[in-house]
């Protein structure tokens, strides 16, 4: 009778981690949609916005390096209450701060709660889910930031204030907050009994010095991967539209349906990706993509005409898909139990300076010597992520057998 009520449990833990990724992409491309109008409203200039990223990410990346020491302390369960509910405390705080200090106080809190509900859920999914299901995982994440935008920007098209739509993604999180709260022994029950299992697959000698150094080893290697793969994910996301129009001259209308095409293509990829990823292996896989993604990133740096460019653009998103999820299924085979706790956590702060420091300095470059410089420099920028998943694949599981 056990088994059953196990099971059932596992099965609304796997449903509210779906939903939980979804409702972490809601807030995450807000801001885009609302700037103009909270700009007008606190009578901001238009690069002001770096402000808000800035401190968000600030609060992100302080979160997400303390989670695995605030899993163990205080179980996932309550971190992801405790973290969304901040996500929620700052969505109405957006929506109602009367001062632009206050707007911004909110957006440490937001990158906060972030922080340690992208760390708590990939974490969770790592170390308890299928290969499948922490890619699909991270498709819902696509699809929340996908709702987000199409909600604030339907309210303030409906001649509302911005507040309204900030308001309403707080009442989504403020709801996962009370799910999360309500099932916070669960996911403690299910984490205790997953490591129970996995505990006498780790070695049991004692630790060697050269051991230990290689783990170590690895947890930077990796740092340095998801540092890159997020970089050049957001670089193609934030540069595309610029270099199609201002460099190459082609229509805003058709540069826009580029971009969306490449969001579209890392949704669909991380779908079908999750189909294969068990017949395939994670690390075929992941190797098979980086070099879809490369080919892809030749062709929008070679200036063939907007078809081809289409081409490459959607190559690059069915490439990138899958990476992040599928590092992060190999995170606990590839160090063990206790390290890939924390490990999850200082990869997922990398990848968030990844996201700024990348399309920074690409973008400083192409102040230097012309746009044509981004596209170029993902080219160098695919090679080196490559060649430092290559060297990842030298160093030896101390869990379970690789998967590929």
């Amino acid at each position: 009778m056990n088994q059953p009520v196990s099971a059932r449990h596992s099965t609304f833990l796997l449903v509210l981690a779906f939903i939980g990724f979804i409702s972490l992409g809601l807030p995450d491309a807000v801001i885009g949609v609302a700037w103009p109008s909270v700009r007008d409203t606190f009578r901001l200039r238009q690069e002001a916005i770096a402000l808000v990223l800035v401190i968000s990410g600030i609060g992100y990346l302080a979160s997400s390096f303390l989670a695995g020491r605030l899993m163990q302390s205080m179980g996932i369960g309550l971190v992801l209450a405790a973290s969304t509910g901040l996500v929620s405390a700052a969505m109405f705080g957006f929506a109602y701060s009367p001062l632009w200090i206050a707007f911004l106080c909110c957006a440490w809190v937001h990158g906060m709660g972030s922080g340690a509900i992208d760390s708590g859920l990939n974490g969770y999914a790592a170390h308890h889910m299928s290969t499948r299901s922490l890619i699909w995982l991270h498709a819902c994440y696509c699809f929340g930031a996908l709702i987000g935008p199409v909600l604030m920007s339907s309210i303030l098209a409906s001649g509302r204030h911005y507040s309204a739509g900030y308001a309403s993604v707080g009442g989504i999180m403020l709801a996962m907050s009370v799910l999360f709260l309500i099932t916070f022994r669960s996911w403690g029950e299910i984490s205790s009994a997953s490591k129970s299992e996995e505990t006498p697959a780790e070695p049991k000698a004692p630790p060697v010095r050269p051991r230990v150094a290689l783990k170590y080893a690895a947890v930077w290697l990796q740092m340095a991967v998801f540092f890159l793969y997020t970089g050049l994910e957001v670089t193609f996301s934030q540069w595309t539209y610029t270099v199609l129009t201002e460099s190459r001259r082609v229509s805003p209308v058709t540069a826009g349906i580029v971009v969306g095409v490449y969001w579209g293509c890392i949704g669909v990829g991380r779908i079908i990706s999750g189909m294969i990823a068990d017949r395939v292996g994670i690390d075929r896989l992941l190797r098979c993509c980086l070099l879809c993604a490369g080919s892809g990133a030749i062709l929008m740096a070679s200036r063939f005409p907007v078809e081809v460019a289409f081409l490459g653009i959607s190559l690059v998103g069915l490439g990138l898909a899958p990476v992040f999820p599928c590092l992060m299924s190999r995170t606990p085979r590839r160090l063990g139990t206790q390290i890939s706790a924390h490990a999850i956590g200082f990869q997922v702060g990398a990848a968030m300076i990844g996201a700024a420091v990348v399309p920074g300095t690409l973008g400083l470059f192409a102040g230097i010597g012309g746009l044509e410089m981004v596209p170029l420099g993902t080219v160098v920028l695919f090679g080196l992520l490559g060649f430092l998943h290559e060297r990842l694949l030298c160093f030896p599981d101390v869990g379970t057998s690789n998967p590929s």
